[in-house]
């Protein structure tokens, strides 16, 4: 499905929204590729909110969300139908449904009954459509080092992230070495399912100590990105380009 998706030039394809059971549209909205990543990823609808330029995630705030039953798209492939199981109103307005006034009929609703929802990242620029396995492995790498990025800051005891910038540069040097020693030794001996599944834990072991390194020595995932495009004759994002 991914694959025959056609984003518009913005990178955004609109998603209606569908109550499994009924068949009653409930919303349109729009999807870019890492919302549609997260959508896939978790179950529940993630949207790209056009007029704040940010990725949110449906009832993050009110507890309304939609529990995603599955997903289709049109005949060309520039359209989502989204089929959900909502947990309760689709509208900020209160109702089940986006749809719940005639075109003669007046807006009754002034007031919103739901807050805005949580923003979890925002996007620099529209994304292009990429394979959704990498786009969930580029989703976990920003939240794991976030995550380091938080401990560094607040040093929680008992965290072995905590124990390392503790230790110090050598002492996450030394780590990175090991896990690159093991790394090498997993995939000399990785000749089957079960000493690949071995490998692919060395590898994220290895992953791991690297984001460490980034965070100790304040180098962001953007920087490494701007570095591959570099080598792949991209341009760097304007925004982060140094």
């Amino acid at each position: 499905m991914i694959q025959n998706l056609k984003f518009d030039e913005q990178g955004l394809i609109p998603s209606i929204v569908q109550d499994n059971a009924t068949g009653e549209v409930l919303m349109v909205a729009y999807m870019n590729a890492e919302s549609l990543a997260r959508t896939l990823q978790t179950g529940q609808t993630w949207f790209w909110s056009r007029s704040r330029q940010e990725l949110w995630h449906k009832g993050a705030t009110s507890g309304h969300t939609q529990q995603v039953v599955d997903i289709h798209l049109d005949c060309d492939g520039d359209a989502l139908l989204v089929k959900v199981i909502p947990e309760g109103p689709a509208c900020h307005t209160g109702e089940r449904t986006c749809f719940y006034r005639g075109v003669n009929e007046a807006d009754q609703h002034s007031e919103p009954a739901e807050k805005p929802p949580l923003i979890i990242h925002q996007a620099d620029s529209p994304l292009s459509l990429v394979n959704v396995a990498a786009m969930e492995l580029g989703i976990l790498l920003q939240d794991l080092y976030r995550l380091i990025q938080e401990r560094k800051d607040q040093l929680p005891e008992g965290s072995y992230t905590t124990y390392l910038f503790n230790s110090g540069l050598d002492k996450i040097l030394k780590k990175v070495g090991e896990e690159a020693a093991e790394t090498i030794i997993a995939a000399k001996n990785a000749t089957d399912a079960e000493t690949r599944k071995l490998l692919s834990g060395e590898i994220s072991d290895l992953l791991y100590h690297l984001l460490v390194l980034m965070v100790e020595r304040d180098v962001s995932l953007q920087d490494i990105s701007n570095e591959l495009s570099h080598r792949a004759g991209k341009p760097a994002n304007p925004k982060y380009a140094k």
